[in-house]
């Protein structure tokens, strides 16, 4: 993967993180269920971690 391509895929998994927070504060107004959302944030949350790592090293 080349250092473009990782930084891409990670301005893409930010802008969804953002939308998911704020569906996520959405649902708790409305007292919905949010472990789907919580558990895609984890998930997004360690592909970047990963991501980062990658990028300090390309």
């Amino acid at each position: 993967m080349t250092r473009k391509e990782i930084e891409d895929q990670i301005a893409e998994l930010k802008d969804e993180y953002l939308q998911l927070q704020h569906n996520l504060e959405k649902l708790e107004y409305v007292k919905g269920d949010l472990s789907p959302l919580e558990k895609r944030l984890n998930v997004i949350e360690e592909e970047l971690k990963v991501l980062n790592v990658a990028l300090s090293q390309a």
